[in-house]
């Protein structure tokens, strides 16, 4: 696209969303506009207060469509080919008649903020089928790496019509578990031949996972990818058995060779039908529904603190007093945390 065609873009996309009404957005949602979706999102990641009433009041109205789809959770180590294997595994979906959403998390710099965002350059095909949305956020300070509206975007994509919903992570030690908390099946992408096999990820991760796929399973590392699966699967059958009755898998695949991909999604169905029989799959999505509740709570409070510019100058001194060695940490916190609280006591 060339500077003309981007500006001439940028502007029509600029006077439509100033002219827009949630119920006129939501009816092009909802009728699978893939403008209307990402459009949506926008709204939802906008830190304008009017915008954040407009998304509340979008997300209340896709709440009734939402729940119908498939929600996959996908990380893995770095290099190890997420963005390739969605490519293909996106593109099995397609073949199978689904609608595929991906919502890519890209890491921000901690040190200009900044993100790269190149998830449809990396996934050009895929990005260009129209069964497919791609959408890449960036990370930002969030915990874990976790942009703060991927689960109400979840939501949206469920009322745009989507049947399965794709979720790369960062692969950067707690994103995973934010990232765990919003699916339905967490899918773990390892490589062989990287170091020792079981030491090279932490156990936690590998507990959640339920099903761990070594990719690159080709040419000259076919037969590592073999051992290091067979490895994987030994050692998850240590772990306590799963609260949703299944027992977590390992297998070999290859993106480039386009092998057993297609096996990965009779996975996941097995995995659906057996926590839809045992009730779990229902039951863990009210758990996760209650999860955020206390999450986003705990988000607006944190916003309230560090939104008050009275708090925020006695958090720059009581800083130095802790650098200079004034003042524990712990103190400090419980200081602040006391000046807070009055202020909460004075507004009421």
């Amino acid at each position: 696209m060339d500077q003309q065609h981007l500006d001439n873009w940028l502007k029509k996309r600029k006077e439509r969303r100033e002219n827009f009404s949630v119920e006129s957005l939501f009816r092009e949602l909802t009728s699978g506009s893939r403008e209307a979706l990402s459009l949506c999102i926008t709204l939802l990641e906008s830190t304008l207060l009017s915008d954040k009433e407009l998304a509340n009041d979008l997300i209340q109205r896709c709440l009734p469509l939402s729940g119908r789809s498939v929600r996959i959770g996908i990380t893995g180590v770095p290099g190890v080919g997420k963005s390739t294997f969605i490519e293909s595994f996106g593109k099995v979906l397609v073949n199978k008649g689904k609608k595929v959403a991906v919502l890519a998390i890209d890491p921000s710099s901690g040190t200009s903020g900044g993100s790269i965002l190149g998830d449809k350059t990396r996934m050009q095909e895929l990005s260009a089928m129209k069964e497919v949305f791609i959408r890449p956020s960036a990370a930002g300070t969030t915990l874990g790496g976790v942009a703060r509206k991927t689960r109400e975007s979840i939501f949206l994509c469920e009322a745009a019509g989507f049947d399965v919903i794709l979720i790369e992570t960062v692969g950067v030690g707690q994103s995973e578990t934010m990232v765990h908390s919003m699916v339905d099946f967490f899918l773990l992408l390892m490589l062989a031949g990287a170091g020792d096999e079981l030491q090279g990820i932490k156990r936690g991760i590998m507990e959640m996972a339920d099903a761990l796929v070594i990719t690159k399973a080709d040419g000259d590392n076919m037969k590592k990818a073999q051992i290091a699966s067979r490895e994987y699967a030994n050692a998850m059958h240590l772990f306590p058995p799963k609260s949703s009755g299944w027992t977590a898998v390992s297998f070999t695949c290859s993106a480039y060779n386009n092998e057993n991909i297609d096996k990965v999604w009779d996975i996941v169905e097995s995995y659906t039908n057996t926590t839809r029989l045992n009730g779990w799959f229902v039951d863990h999505r009210k758990l996760q529904d209650k999860y955020w509740l206390t999450e986003t709570l705990k988000e607006m409070i944190l916003n309230e603190f560090f939104e008050d510019s009275e708090l925020m100058s006695k958090l720059e001194q009581t800083e130095t007093k802790v650098y200079d060695g004034q003042l524990s940490s712990f103190h400090a916190a419980e200081m602040l945390y006391e000046q807070f609280n009055r202020k909460l006591k004075a507004g009421k």
